[in-house]
């Protein structure tokens, strides 16, 4: 294991004894996958206050951990996270946008990354989550993304409707292994999936997973560095050659 995946479990760890010993929600700032996974590796007993995870909305893939729980302390803190609503000043003239467009602005203010979550997009306005801290000073300052002037407007939430985009696939498998169905989703060979349980890119619901033969439950959310992620749907019916049709909603 790497000296920073160390560091951050040390600091991790840290962070949950404050929040035990002093009876006090204390928040981590938005994580990776792979960070959360590595938090949540620690295992129950790391958590003595509990442990929530929350991005700002379902199915979030940067999020943060809150340390603490209402059994605990019997009362509830809220996650510090705003909505930024970003569209164009003059929607009919503006340039079309992608997600690293976007990035790239708000990266350009000199914020640090980790203070930002997802970014979600529908047409040509975005809508990022960050933290409570930061949201007033990126809405007074970013004007512009690529040639395009747009303007700010801290939300309290997403609108309905607005979230990450899913397409339905179907797959024909030999058997509900994990490293058979993601070779089918990402078009991999049998080895190259391999490869990715041995670099620890792959995790299930935010937990690493090492286990190629695992067989996910139906709403699992798999994720595979490098690659993607997807939603398993589960076992739509066997044929007549005894291969599982299955079902997946594929993040785009």
């Amino acid at each position: 294991m790497s000296e920073e995946s160390e560091q951050f479990k040390k600091r991790i760890r840290e962070l949950a004894d404050k929040s035990y010993s002093s009876s006090q929600y204390f928040f981590t700032d938005f994580l990776t996958e792979a960070e959360i996974s590595d938090a949540l590796s620690l295992g129950k007993n790391a958590f003595a206050s509990g442990i929530t995870i929350y991005g700002g909305y379902e199915s979030a893939e940067r999020r943060m951990l809150r340390f603490g729980s209402l059994e605990e302390f019997g009362y509830e803190e809220p996650f510090p996270i705003k909505v930024i609503k970003i569209a164009p000043l003059l929607e009919k003239f503006s340039d079309e946008f992608t997600h690293r467009d976007f990035l790239g602005a708000i990266l350009n203010l000199g914020i640090d990354r980790k203070v930002t979550g997802d970014i979600l997009i529908k047409g040509k306005t975005a809508y990022l989550f960050c933290e409570e801290k930061m949201a007033e000073y990126i809405a007074d300052n970013l004007y512009q993304v690529k040639h395009t002037h747009i303007k700010c407007d801290i939300i309290d939430e997403i609108p309905e409707g607005i979230g990450p985009e899913l397409k339905l696939e179907e797959y024909q498998i030999n058997s509900e292994r994990l490293d058979a169905i993601i070779a089918h989703v990402f078009h991999l060979s049998r080895e190259k999936a391999l490869e990715y349980f041995r670099g620890q890119k792959v995790s299930v619901n935010g937990r690493l997973m090492e286990n190629q033969t695992h067989a996910p439950k139906v709403d699992d959310i798999v994720s595979v560095r490098g690659c993607g992620r997807f939603k398993y749907k589960g076992v739509e019916r066997t044929t007549k050659k005894g291969k599982l049709k299955i079902t997946v909603e594929k993040y785009i």
